[in-house]
């Protein structure tokens, strides 16, 4: 018959039992008891304005679209860049912290709970100290090119005076945007025109110079008057060849209307012979008319060109004027700063939990490293 062993002794309190109920008490209950005593007995009430943002931006068709894109001649481009994200940035930063300060003097309105050393400000004078205080009193909350924000005070005006200030600073600082992008499209835009200006007169000089040079007004206009001359005396002779044939088949042979057509004939081809040497001769200052014409139709492109980039800064710089003297960016509030009616914060109950939840898993996890310790030896 097999042996049955003996059953086992009732579980009595050990000393490690003890310890394990002390340090729940100690590392549990005790920090749970005295946060709970300070939020709810000297933590001070804090109110919330809420305010959200976003930046836009307007856009209308230029005059280099009514011109057919002339102004890629000169260079003409445009960029964007995120004024949110600068704004977002902006918010944060210790530029708006000492403006914001400078209004409203945060340090006496984030010490308005002196019984409160937890949520009340604590520092000393320095802007940094202040600037703590403002990531934790402040809360950014940037999504698809929105900007929400929540501030935080012990009085609820001041909350919604400190949220009026963030949105009425940020208002100037697109504006300072405004004013910058301008005044760059107003310089560059300025700077292309007077080039474009200097050039065009340049070219417009260069054939004036020609033009008293030569003593020509348009060569080119020359070249087509005697094109125009060559060409009706070759009708006229092919005429006068016709009316010889004609003569030579049906009169006499000493008819003298023969004698007259043969000289109008000469005449003509020496006519066309002296015409034909005016396109090879040389000019007042040595030079063939051939050379002098193609030196005239380089300057008239080049005059054209000049005329064309000229007309084309004009627009631009046309264009950046109307953009100056409209708003093309500004702030829109979707949801202004808003007066709370009653307190928020501190989240009590909520952050009672938190605080229990955490030290809780914290000691569960040192009585399991303390057993694991245990079992091991």
């Amino acid at each position: 018959m097999p042996e049955v062993k003996p059953t086992a002794e009732k579980a009595r309190l050990q000393l490690r039992h003890i310890v394990l109920a002390c340090s729940f008490v100690l590392c549990v209950l005790t920090p749970v008891a005295v946060s709970a005593l300070y939020l709810w007995t000297r933590a001070a009430d804090q109110y919330a304005s809420y305010l959200g943002f976003s930046v836009r931006s307007e856009s209308s068709p230029s005059s280099s679209e009514l011109l057919g894109g002339i102004t890629s001649l000169v260079g003409i481009t445009s960029s964007s860049s995120s004024d949110t994200d600068i704004l977002y940035k902006f918010i944060q930063s210790h530029d708006l912290v000492a403006r914001v300060d400078a209004r409203l003097d945060l340090r006496a309105i984030w010490s308005k709970a002196p019984n409160d050393p937890f949520f009340s400000y604590t520092g000393n004078a320095t802007l940094e100290d202040l600037l703590n205080e403002w990531d934790r009193k402040v809360q950014v909350y940037y999504d698809n090119g929105m900007i929400d924000l929540r501030v935080l005070a012990f009085d609820a005006q001041d909350a919604h005076d400190i949220a009026q200030a963030i949105y009425e600073e940020s208002t100037l600082l697109i504006n300072q945007l405004n004013d910058v992008a301008r005044e760059d499209a107003l310089k560059y835009s300025r700077i292309e025109l007077e080039k474009a200006l200097e050039r065009l007169k340049a070219a417009r000089q260069a054939v004036s110079e020609f033009r008293n040079r030569y003593q020509l007004v348009d060569p080119a206009a020359d070249v087509q008057s005697q094109v125009g001359l060559l060409t009706s005396l070759q009708q006229q002779l092919a005429e006068a060849l016709v009316q010889l044939g004609t003569l030579q088949a049906n009169a006499q042979p000493g008819d003298p209307r023969i004698e007259q057509v043969e000289l109008r004939i000469k005449v003509i081809r020496e006519q066309i012979e002296s015409e034909r040497q005016k396109f090879s001769s040389e000019t007042a200052t040595g030079e063939a008319l051939s050379e002098v014409v193609g030196q005239y139709e380089s300057l008239a492109v080049d005059r054209q060109f000049a005329e064309n980039t000229y007309t084309a800064a004009l627009a631009a710089y046309d264009t950046a004027r109307a953009e100056a003297s409209r708003q093309s960016r500004y702030l829109a509030a979707y949801v202004k700063p808003t007066l709370a009616q009653e307190a928020e914060y501190p989240e009590r109950a909520k952050l009672m939990m938190i605080l229990s939840g955490f030290l809780l898993v914290i000691w569960v996890i040192g009585v399991l490293i303390f057993y694991s310790l245990r079992d091991r030896r």
